[in-house]
């Protein structure tokens, strides 16, 4: 009975492989058998599309003038003309159907292999006291006035925390009011505003060994969100000062300047470096992106991850712990804070076939995605344009970036949002295996009273 029981979740997870494997083919095969001949021809249109839509693009990110609005038009008229020829020969709801059958072949493989038992390893929590002194420093123009709309400085004081109100009129260097904090008797360091603040003070806190506290009061919180706290509301992070536990995660640096996120080289680094980047992201990227990609400004960069090197990659990005590349939905989300290892992204694309390539198959030699201990990022020019969790900075090359595992003491509450399970990355190869697989208990078994006796009458069978 026990052997039956057991088995159940091994079927379903079989069974459930076979489910997508099948539903994956169906969802191929579907054009083909339908429109034959025609069908095939016009998968083939579709990836021609798909890879003519991808090359104008890069032609209208590294040119100016008419060329430029030349290859918008293209991106926008190519995937119309495709849409509108399917249309037009009533295979609308063949390639609709299609799609339909794949997500749910890729849900079913996710699901099966999920199954398998295998999970992310959590943060552990720790259990410490509530601090005694908190120190707090909030950030008012942070997040479009998150301070005042969610009266973030009435709750820190009323839970005992003393607070700092950043003046927006002048510059105030963070990381000396919180050392001068530290100095006064400081238990607990916070911060509201953005990652790049976030980080300053985190290192004040790592070398004092204090906990350190994030309020998601920023314009995107990536840190807060990898944290599984609440975006939404960032008064409730305020929470962990009365009923909260600690999460020992890792701090990057580049240099000696602290990242929570992540530090980008290359064609990032240098846009966020422009005048008019805070107040028009778009248009300062149009303006600049076609002499970097062009590589008619910038730097040439070589990457040594530990001991992989990388040449010549147009934009370059060192994470505090890797980012998921595998799901889409989950893209710019991290699994873990802790694994003690720097994520490596690096992307090389010199031409428009290139970049429709890169499309076609994301494995190409164009996106590299790695992780290391130690990654140093070396130049051609005395100095590197940066972008330190969305901060602008140029620092002296090469810039060496490290990892101190584990060091950030952060306090959150108890009770918060979380951190989604990732999903498995969909291995065709596994679900086969699975698809396949008989367990033995499966098969009309024999007990051991079953098995007949071995030479020496023991009831092994040798």
């Amino acid at each position: 009975m026990a052997a039956t029981h057991s088995e159940r979740p091994h079927r379903r997870q079989a069974w459930v492989a076979r489910a997508a494997l099948a539903t994956a083919a169906a969802a191929a095969l579907l054009p083909l058998v339908y429109g034959g001949l025609g069908g095939l021809l016009l998968l083939a249109v579709g990836l021609a599309g798909l890879a003519l839509t991808a090359a104008a693009l890069w032609w209208t990110l590294s040119r100016r003038g008419v060329v430029r609005a030349a290859a918008a038009l293209l991106a926008v008229v190519t995937p119309a003309a495709v849409i509108a020829l399917f249309v037009a020969l009533r295979l609308v709801w063949v390639i609709a159907l299609s799609v339909a059958l794949w997500c749910v072949a890729v849900w079913a493989g996710r699901y099966a292999l999920r199954s398998t038992g295998l999970r992310p390893t959590r943060m552990k929590e720790h259990r410490t006291p509530p601090p005694r002194r908190p120190f707090l420093i909030l950030n008012p123009r942070s997040g479009g006035g998150k301070v005042e709309k969610f009266s973030l400085r009435e709750k820190a004081e009323s839970l005992g925390a003393r607070v700092v109100l950043l003046d927006p009129e002048r510059e105030q260097d963070v990381t000396e009011l919180a050392r001068s904090a530290v100095a006064e008797g400081a238990d607990l360091l916070g911060v509201a505003g953005g990652d790049g603040t976030q980080a300053l003070v985190a290192a004040v806190a790592v070398e004092h060994g204090l906990p350190f506290l994030v309020i998601s009061a920023g314009t995107r919180n990536h840190f807060a969100m990898d944290l599984g706290l609440d975006r939404d509301d960032p008064a409730t992070c305020l929470d962990a000062l009365s009923d909260g536990v600690e999460l020992h995660v890792d701090l990057g640096f580049a240099a000696d300047r602290p990242f929570v996120n992540n530090a980008s080289f290359g064609v990032y680094g240098a846009v966020v470096q422009s005048p008019g980047y805070r107040d028009d992201k778009v248009g300062t990227a149009l303006e600049v992106l076609p002499d970097l990609l062009s590589r008619q400004r910038g730097p040439r960069l070589t990457v040594r991850a530990d001991d992989v090197e990388l040449t010549d990659p147009q934009a370059v990005l060192v994470s505090n712990n890797a980012y998921r590349t595998g799901d889409p939905f989950g893209f710019g989300r991290r699994e873990r804070l802790n694994a003690g290892r720097l994520g490596v992204l690096a992307v090389r694309v010199d031409s428009a076939v290139e970049a429709a390539e890169l499309l076609l198959d994301p494995n190409r030699a164009g996106l590299s995605a790695l992780t290391a201990h130690e990654v140093v990022v070396e130049a051609d020019e005395p100095d590197l344009e940066v972008g330190l969790d969305g901060e602008a900075l140029l620092l002296p090359a090469p810039v060496r970036c490290r990892i101190e595992r584990r060091a950030l003491r952060v306090r959150v509450p108890r009770t918060r949002p979380g951190v989604p399970e990732a999903p498995p990355r969909l291995d065709w190869r596994r679900l086969r295996k699975l698809a396949a697989a008989v367990s033995r208990t499966a098969v009309p078994g024999r007990s051991a009273r079953d098995v007949p006796p071995g030479p020496d009458g023991s009831g092994v069978s040798r």
